[in-house]
């Protein structure tokens, strides 16, 4: 199970890196005008950052229980 979830952390980590990434590059790219694009980005990188940080207080819970 605690490799499971660390598969997961990984894969949200990354993630939002991907979306940060993605972002910086629109930002100094100039092509977004409206400044939509770059709200879409923003939501997705904390919604991503948010499921990486409840993944990661989810494993430490699991971690400390089965140490007792």
């Amino acid at each position: 199970m605690q490799t499971f979830l660390m598969i997961l952390i990984a894969a949200a980590a990354l993630m939002t890196l991907f979306v940060l990434v993605k972002g910086v590059i629109g930002m100094a790219q100039g092509k977004d005008l409206t400044g939509q694009r770059s709200q879409a980005l923003m939501r997705q990188r904390v919604m991503f950052q948010a499921v990486a940080v409840i993944l990661v207080i989810f494993f430490i819970m699991i971690a400390r229980g089965s140490g007792s």
